[in-house]
């Protein structure tokens, strides 16, 4: 597992690239953070089907990573397990993903991506910030010409999954838990 320090470093290095560059660079980073999120989620155990379940980061509509997060995931563990990165068109209730990407598409909007999979173990990621429909329980934010991220963390109470301290003292802006939703 990394030591603080050095994820505070490498987010640091990553939140500090800045937004002018181009939409490349942008995602590359953005694909970065999505597999570093889950190295600071805790899911519970029935959001694995066995021991040896890979990570399933699934990326739901528009795909606008492309192979720069194929290239962070190749090889890369969260928890010891593996982790496989997923495209799909559409979710639905109960996806088998651990981590969604809310990309939208026609099919399939945002906001009916995060509310399919609400209550359903899954952390999810958008573009945007932290009110309105299409919000995931991180969202990628540009602050000070940085990429950034804001959390709800009542959201990823209402998911069941477990946001790191840590990574909360990185985020941006933080929705905290109402008091009946702490563990």
């Amino acid at each position: 597992m990394m030591r603080v320090s050095q994820l505070v470093f490498s987010v640091a290095c990553m939140a500090h690239v800045p937004a002018a560059h181009a939409q490349i660079d942008a995602y590359a980073v953005k694909a970065a953070f999505l597999y570093k999120f889950g190295l600071f989620v805790e899911w519970p155990e029935s959001a694995f089907s066995s021991p040896d379940s890979p990570v399933n980061l699934c990326i739901v509509g528009e795909d606008p990573f492309g192979k720069s997060l194929d290239a962070v995931v190749a090889g890369a563990q969260v928890n010891g397990r593996n982790v496989v990165v997923r495209r799909l068109q559409t979710v639905g209730r109960n996806p088998s993903c651990h981590i969604l990407y809310a990309g939208g598409s026609e099919e399939q909007s945002k906001s009916q991506i995060i509310e399919t999979v609400r209550g359903s173990n899954v952390l999810t990621v958008s573009d945007g910030r932290l009110s309105g429909a299409d919000s995931g329980i991180i969202n990628f934010v540009i602050a000070d010409k940085r990429i950034r991220f804001d959390i709800d963390d009542e959201a990823a109470a209402q998911n069941k999954v477990v946001i790191s301290s840590k990574l909360l003292n990185l985020a941006l802006n933080v929705k905290r838990r109402t008091p009946k939703e702490e563990r």
